[in-house]
């Protein structure tokens, strides 16, 4: 099996190559994280301003029962 990896991909390999101590891997994983929180956070304010997203959905989504219904056997 072959795998292919995409151009972000790659060039993460490339940056991660200088990340030479467990420091370095904090920053990066902190950096990442603060990347994707910063796009959800957007995104919602884009929901919200849109009027897509409002208060009711999310008293809704709190009150949602998503655990996995097991059955006995």
């Amino acid at each position: 099996m072959e795998t292919t990896l995409n151009p972000t991909q790659l060039h993460l390999l490339k940056m991660f190559s200088f990340a030479k101590d467990a420091e370095s891997l904090a920053e990066i994983r902190v950096a990442l994280m603060e990347i994707f929180a910063k796009r959800v956070e957007d995104g919602m304010d884009a929901l919200w301003e849109s009027g897509e997203w409002n208060n009711e959905k999310n008293e809704n989504i709190l009150k949602e029962h998503l655990r996995t219904p097991y059955k006995a056997k």
